[in-house]
């Protein structure tokens, strides 16, 4: 005979149906935290499930007597195995940064050897295609020193500036110079399409006689070359040598406080040791004593050419063959300057002599036209070439750029001698010719030691 449910069985059933409930929750957050893992590995695992009715909820009551327990619903049909697959990791800090860096690294050095072909085929090009004298291993581009750099007509100037000599050969001094054989180069290849004429600018105390005489024969040459006029202004000096170089130029005008003049040669010094006593000297420093002294002697043609010389007492006695030589170039000199000037040659031997003059009186004495600053004398020279000096630029080289200096031309322009520089704790030492060779017979103004030392 049943008996009716008591309540410690109510009871009991309660705290059952409640610990169920618990249990199905804590079953929805675990598959809410599945599908937040990985939402396409929980799709596929339902896709992959066949459709199951849901338990329905709260589960019916068993009647007394059965073999269910009470409150446990009926259990959902277990889905087929399927191997989990692990998801895939990311790269690691250290991975990524070596990936990026190596691609850095490929992409910046590929970046390099495409800029170094370009820019040697740029150089290369510039070289070929720009306006260049080459023959000893120089190369120059032009800028304008003057006017508007798209005029339409153009003035070639070329700086004849320090002592002057003929080629590399001839060494370097310890100021900037002029190597007189380059400029000859230089004007040589200029044709008449180049330019309208050239402009001497003269800044010289004149040098050797081979290298002025060499610019003087270039400018004949380019004149009768082209038809067109040379001219020369002198911004400081034209002395002896620069005289020689641009007496046969078509117009000379001189800037104001210029010195003009020194026709005459000189060749020295000749160095006598008297009544030697000893040899002090050192495989690294020479040295001699003397009772008698050491005297300077130079031997001079043309009137007080040698004038301000610190060595010299001036002697009465002359050596015969060193005077010959230098009376044949003398008299070639005179004579350039006598032609080309206009001066008669006995008026340059005996009333100018070798003496410097200012401006003014070196237009009075006929060694120049006139007196002018460069853009006075620019744009007379632009006129008496027939052109317009409103439509005229005055164009003079400069040294190469840097990737001609890399490709292995020289850092200066063709018939520039650069001066001597100082190598670690060794101070700057001249080799030019005119300062440690033989004598020589020189077209030059003044004393040789700021270019010598």
């Amino acid at each position: 005979m049943s008996q009716p449910p008591s309540d410690h069985d109510d009871a009991g059933r309660n705290e059952a149906d409640h610990d169920e409930a618990a249990d199905h929750i804590q079953a929805d957050h675990d598959e809410a935290d599945r599908h937040q893992a990985d939402p396409g590995e929980v799709a596929a695992d339902q896709a992959a499930a066949p459709d199951t009715p849901a338990a329905a909820w709260p589960p019916p009551k068993a009647p007394m007597g059965s073999p269910q327990a009470p409150g446990i619903p009926p259990q959902p049909v277990p889905a087929p195995y399927r191997p989990m697959v692990p998801p895939r990791r990311g790269q690691g800090a250290f991975g990524r940064g070596f990936g990026l860096g190596a691609g850095a690294g490929l992409g910046l050095g590929a970046a390099a050897i495409a800029l170094s072909i370009v820019g040697a085929l740029l150089g290369a090009i510039a070289l070929v295609a720009a306006p260049t004298v080459s023959g000893a291993g120089t190369a120059e581009q032009l800028h304008t020193i003057w006017g508007d750099p798209k005029a339409k007509h153009t003035l070639r100037a070329i700086p004849i500036t320090g002592t002057i000599m003929g080629d590399s050969s001839d060494g370097l001094g310890l100021t900037v110079g002029t190597y007189g054989y380059e400029v000859a180069r230089v004007i040589d290849k200029l044709s008449a399409d180049d330019a309208d004429g050239i402009v001497l600018l003269m800044n010289t105390p004149g040098g050797s006689i081979t290298g002025s005489r060499a610019i003087a024969d270039a400018v004949d040459r380019y004149r009768a070359r082209t038809g067109h006029k040379v001219f020369a202004h002198v911004e400081g000096m034209s002395a002896s040598g620069g005289m020689y170089a641009m007496a046969n130029a078509d117009r000379i005008v001189a800037d104001h406080g210029s010195l003009i003049g020194s026709i005459g040669v000189i060749s020295g010094p000749f160095v006598r040791y008297r009544d030697i006593t000893g040899t002090p000297g050192s495989l690294l420093e020479s040295g001699v004593t003397t009772k008698g002294g050491i005297t300077y002697e130079y031997l001079t043609m043309g009137r007080d050419k040698d004038f301000g010389s610190p060595y010299r007492d001036m002697r009465p006695e002359e050596r015969d063959v060193w005077m010959n030589g230098l009376a044949v170039e003398y008299d070639a000199f005179v004579e350039w300057v006598a032609q080309h000037r206009g001066i008669p040659a006995d008026t340059i031997r005996t009333a100018y002599g070798a003496h410097m003059f200012d401006s003014q009186t070196a237009v009075t004495n006929r060694y120049a036209d006139a007196v002018g600053g460069q853009d006075e004398a620019f744009r007379d020279f632009a006129t008496r070439s027939g052109v317009d000096p409103a439509d005229t630029r005055v164009e003079q080289a400069t040294a190469p750029g840097l990737l001609a200096t890399l490709l292995g031309v020289e850092a200066r322009p063709l018939g520039v001698a650069p001066a001597a520089k100082a190598e670690g704790n060794t101070p700057a030492r001249a080799t030019a010719k005119i300062c440690s060779g033989a004598p020589q017979v020189l077209a030059y103004q003044g004393d040789t030691a700021a270019f010598c030392g």
